[in-house]
C-alpha cells in the first residue's frame, strides 16, 4: 500500500485551505450556525462548485469525482480545522452510500446527480439518540436495540393503499435534519413476526412531515427533531432485496465504517488546528518580562499535545485507506481533540475561560462529537469485542 498522497490530493487540500481561510474564520462560522439552514448557503454551492465537494466519492456516471473515500476524510480534514458548517457529513457520509448501496438503479440515478452536485441535501433520520449504534460504531446493529420494535416507540412504517408506504413516529436528534431536502428514515416494519428495518425516502414537501431546529452543544453542528404522522414515504431499493432487512443492517454497517474515517480525519483537523492556534497565542503572550511558551512546563504540555495531536493523525490516514479501522481511529481522534481544545482553554488563561472565546468551539464540538458517535471508551469496546480480544479460548476454537 502506497500510503503518500498523489498531486491530486495535495491539490485539492490547498485549494480547499486556501477557500475556507478566507471565508470561515471563526466569525464568519458563528454567523452562519445563526443562520436558519445552520450553514452558509453560498460557501457549500461554492465548494460544490470548484472542488465538487459533495461528490467526492460519488461515482462519475452519476455526475460525481469519483475518488475514494480516503479523499473524502482528506478534504474533511480541513473543514475540521476550520469547523465548517455545512452539509457535507451528513450527505456525503451518510446518506450518499446508503443510496448507493441500497437503492434501485432509477433512484440512484435520480438522487445522485442531484446530491453530487449540491443542490439537492440529505440527512439520515434514525430513532432516539441511537446513531452511534445504527451504524454499528459502538455495538452490534440489531434492530431491536435502536430502531425500535413493535410498539416500541422508534419510528413505525406500514403499507399505504396506494401500494406506497406510510411512517408515523419521531426522530429526536437528526444532523441537519431541519435543513435536509431529503430524508433517509430508518424504520421498523413487519411487527412481531417479521420485525425488520429498512430505509425510506421522504421528501421535504411531504404531507404530515414536522420538523424543528433542536437547541445544541456544538452549534456547528445542527441536529432537528422530525415528526412523521402519516407520512407518504418510498422504500429505499426494491422490495425483494428488503425481504429480510439483513442488507439495510449491512449497509448502515459499512457506511458507519468509512463515516467513522472521515470523522477521525475532521477531529484531527479540529485538534490541529486549536493546538496551532494555542502555540501563536503562548509566543506572544508574556508573563515576568517573557512569553510563556519559553517556560518549561509549557513546553512540556505542548509537547504532549504535539504527540496526542499525531498519533491521531496517523490513525486517520490508516483509516482512511482501510475504513475497518475506522473505529479505533475515531476514538484516537476524539480523545485527542478532547484533551487538546481542553488544554487549549487552560493555556489561553483568563481569557479562554470565557464562553464566547474561540477556543470553546473546538471543546464543544470534542464534547457533542463524543456524545454522538461514542463514548470513547465503547467505540474501542467494540472494535475490541470484533477483532476478538474478548472472547475465551473455547469460544477461539469454535470460531
Amino acid at each position: 500500500m502506497d500510503a503518500a498522497f498523489t498531486a491530486e490530493q495535495d491539490e485539492m487540500r490547498r485549494t480547499l485551505r486556501e477557500i475556507l481561510g478566507k471565508r470561515c474564520g471563526p466569525d464568519e462560522v458563528k454567523a452562519a450556525v445563526r443562520t436558519a439552514a445552520g450553514h452558509d448557503r453560498e460557501l457549500w454551492q461554492q465548494l460544490a462548485r470548484q472542488l465538487g465537494l459533495p461528490g467526492i466519492a460519488v461515482a462519475e456516471e452519476y455526475g460525481g469525482v469519483g475518488c475514494t473515500p480516503a479523499d473524502l476524510a482528506l478534504a474533511c480534514e480541513e473543514t475540521g480545522r476550520a469547523l465548517l458548517p455545512s452539509p457535507l457529513l451528513a450527505t456525503a457520509a451518510l446518506a450518499v452510500p446508503l443510496i448507493t448501496a441500497l437503492g434501485t438503479p432509477g433512484q440512484r440515478s435520480a438522487l445522485l446527480p442531484a446530491l453530487a452536485a449540491g443542490g439537492l441535501t440529505a440527512a439520515l433520520a434514525v430513532p432516539g439518540p441511537a446513531l452511534s449504534t445504527a451504524l454499528a460504531l459502538t455495538g452490534e446493529n440489531t434492530p431491536g436495540e435502536w430502531a425500535g420494535g413493535g410498539r416500541a416507540g422508534g419510528v413505525q412504517a406500514r403499507p399505504g393503499e396506494d401500494g406506497g408506504w406510510r411512517l408515523y413516529g419521531e426522530a429526536a436528534q437528526v444532523l441537519d435534519g431541519h435543513s435536509a431536502s431529503l430524508l433517509l428514515v430508518a424504520a421498523h416494519t413487519g411487527g412481531f413476526a417479521r420485525s425488520r428495518t429498512l430505509l425510506f425516502l421522504v421528501r421535504e414537501d411531504a404531507a404530515g412531515l414536522a420538523r424543528s431546529r433542536q437547541t445544541t452543544l456544538d452549534e456547528t453542528r445542527p441536529q432537528g427533531r422530525v415528526q412523521l404522522r402519516d407520512t407518504p414515504a418510498e422504500l429505499l431499493g426494491a422490495e425483494a432485496d428488503n425481504a429480510t432487512g439483513e442488507a439495510v443492517l449491512a449497509a448502515l454497517a459499512a457506511t458507519g465504517r468509512t463515516a467513522s474515517a472521515v470523522l477521525a480525519a475532521e477531529a484531527v483537523g479540529a485538534a490541529g488546528q486549536a493546538l496551532a492556534r494555542t502555540v501563536e497565542y503562548v509566543r506572544q503572550r508574556e508573563q515576568f518580562g517573557r512569553p510563556i511558551g519559553s517556560f518549561q512546563a509549557v513546553k512540556h504540555r505542548l509537547a504532549d499535545l504535539y504527540v496526542q495531536v499525531q498519533a491521531a493523525r496517523s490513525a486517520a490516514y490508516y483509516a482512511a485507506w482501510d475504513p475497518r479501522q475506522g473505529g479505533l481511529a475515531l476514538a484516537q481522534a476524539l480523545e485527542a481533540l478532547r484533551i487538546t481544545a481542553g488544554e487549549a482553554i487552560q493555556l489561553h488563561g483568563g481569557i479562554g475561560f470565557t464562553w464566547e472565546h474561540d477556543a470553546h468551539l473546538y471543546f464543544k464540538r470534542a464534547a457533542a462529537d463524543e456524545l454522538l458517535f461514542g463514548p470513547v471508551h465503547r467505540l474501542r469496546a467494540h472494535a475490541a469485542h470484533r477483532a476478538g480480544l474478548f472472547t475465551t479460548p473455547q469460544e477461539k476454537v469454535a470460531v
